[in-house]
């Protein structure tokens, strides 16, 4: 699914009445997965479409989106690794990455 879709079930989502945050890769430096523009989409139950990254930092993504969605500001996440640990977060090699997450009204 492309990323204008997701946005597209975002707001059906919005439209069924749930709580919906998006988090959007807003940078990316050295190794990232996911580019810049890429959006995953989270409600207020934790079901997920799309990526930001893979590995743990979707778990963290998640649990922001979720703090978000029951009120707490936006918030701009960054997450980077060395070389040595980027296996272990889900990166090829170590680089940064940095999320804006904001609930949709």
């Amino acid at each position: 699914m492309d990323d204008l879709d997701l946005l597209t079930v975002a707001q059906n989502w919005r439209g069924e009445g749930r709580e919906v945050a998006v988090a959007t890769v807003v940078s990316t430096w050295g190794s990232s997965p996911r580019p810049a523009g890429s959006h995953l989409i989270v409600d207020g139950e934790g079901r997920i479409e799309g990526s930001v990254s893979g590995g743990c930092i979707e778990g963290a993504v998640v649990r922001e989106a979720l703090e978000v969605m029951a009120g707490e500001p936006p918030r701009l996440l960054e997450f980077g690794v060395s070389n040595e640990e980027a296996w272990e977060v889900g990166l090829a090699c170590g680089g940064r990455v940095e999320v804006y997450v904001e609930a949709l009204a």
